[in-house]
């Protein structure tokens, strides 16, 4: 499943109106016990509860036999629980003699909400624990998906009952944002390059970079990357990762372990709820137009090959950045010859709605790139906007966007 449409399901249904954040998880739980794509067979939500060193069941449903409702999990004698710390998403073999007698054998069980300290270990205020045929990898980073999604809702839901953002702090924030940005255009060896960003509020997630490596700047590297929450929030977040690529671009890090140093700083430095997707590629002065790249959770970048005029996607090699510390993330390439252009974008291109709630057609992305071939990056890329922003008009949802279009015009 689509990480990033996975997040935005879970958003969308925790967003609405609801008494408390208790009957939001209650609704999400019921949402992907009944959701036929995830082939769950029971669900449980525990609450911990530090008075009494314990998780107490909060909420259960699905075809599972019934647990008694006030049985509680003593935090000292289930040491998953430090598992669920360290790894946020576990599959776990079931050990309590009480749950396997209700058919509990095997379960996935993820932290959601903040952190609370306890006799100096760490405990997640609740956790959501699913039985499912199909426990694996990509379960376990599915679990891990809306557990950041939860979370984030959950935490922006605190900060609207206890305080409003003050103005001086976004105006600030919105010109160390544009700080960070490069010039749209520029120029390396034979490529043009044109990037714009257009941020749905004041500040965005959105983010992209120009990265010239080496002493002999014979290579570049252009980075485009979406940070998964909102606001001042996700402006952070993509300031910081930003400037963590730009650092490490002085250091000439191959692709892969910085990749993996880039996912694994956003897993340490930011909280639970956060992630963001990055793609990050390296041109350079090689005749034959090598282009390395790797595609942490992005939408997959749209490539026209010239001279068989025909469309091509970068398509994703690795986890969004944050929720799987220990991820992996592979190197692929394409060749890039004269004429040959590339786009790199953000969903919130293709996501935006009209005032129908449609979302804007990536086909229709893929005609106004092929009929504007001709034309330069920038040009390409304003007509582009303008197309989005009009479709956009009134529209039911918007999001950040931003874009990057590299085109090579010569040997």
């Amino acid at each position: 499943m689509d990480q990033k449409k996975l997040h935005r399901t879970i958003e969308n249904i925790a967003s609405k109106k609801f008494s408390d954040e208790q009957e939001m998880l209650i609704s999400v739980l019921d949402q992907i016990v009944y959701d036929k794509t995830f082939h769950i067979t029971g669900g449980r939500i525990w609450k911990l509860e530090p008075s009494i060193q314990s998780y107490k069941l909060l909420y259960q449903t699905g075809l599972m036999e019934k647990i008694d409702p006030k049985f509680k999990i003593r935090l000292k004698n289930y040491p998953e629980f430090d598992r669920i710390e360290k790894e946020r998403t576990i599959l776990a073999d079931e050990t309590l003699t009480e749950l396997k007698r209700k058919g509990i054998f095997k379960y996935s069980a993820t932290g959601v909400g903040s952190k609370i300290k306890l006799n100096n270990k760490i405990y997640y205020e609740y956790i959501f624990a699913l039985n499912s045929d199909s426990l694996d990898e990509e379960f376990r980073l599915n679990m891990s998906i809306i557990a950041t999604a939860l979370t984030s809702q959950i935490k922006q839901r605190r900060i609207l009952a206890s305080a409003s953002n003050l103005k001086a702090d976004i105006d600030k924030a919105r010109q160390l944002q544009r700080s960070i940005l490069p010039e749209h255009e520029y120029h390396f060896n034979s490529y043009e390059i044109f990037g714009l960003t257009h941020p749905a509020e004041i500040v965005g997630g959105d983010f992209f970079d120009y990265l010239e490596i080496g002493e002999d700047k014979d290579r570049l590297a252009i980075a485009v990357g979406d940070a998964a929450s909102k606001g001042v929030a996700a402006a952070a977040e993509a300031m910081y990762i930003s400037g963590a690529l730009r650092m490490a671009s002085n250091f000439e890090i191959k692709i892969t372990p910085l990749m993996k140093k880039m996912n694994q700083l956003v897993n340490k430095i930011f909280e639970d709820d956060k992630f963001s997707s990055l793609f990050y590629g390296e041109i350079s002065i090689d005749k034959k137009g090598l282009f390395l790249y790797t595609n942490a959770g992005h939408n997959p970048p749209i490539f026209y090959n010239s001279r068989k005029n025909k469309i091509e996607y970068l398509m994703v090699t690795g986890p969004v950045l944050g929720p799987v510390p220990h991820a992996k993330y592979d190197i692929e390439s394409i060749n890039i010859y004269p004429n040959d252009i590339l786009l790199i974008f953000t969903d919130g291109i293709i996501e935006s709605t009209n005032s129908q709630g449609e979302a804007y057609p990536e086909i229709r992305l893929v005609q106004l790139l092929k009929q504007n071939k001709e034309k330069s990056p920038k040009e390409i890329a304003m007509i582009i906007l303008d197309d989005i922003l009009k479709f956009n008009k009134n529209g039911t949802y918007s999001d950040d966007k931003t874009m990057v279009i590299i085109k090579r015009t010569k040997f």
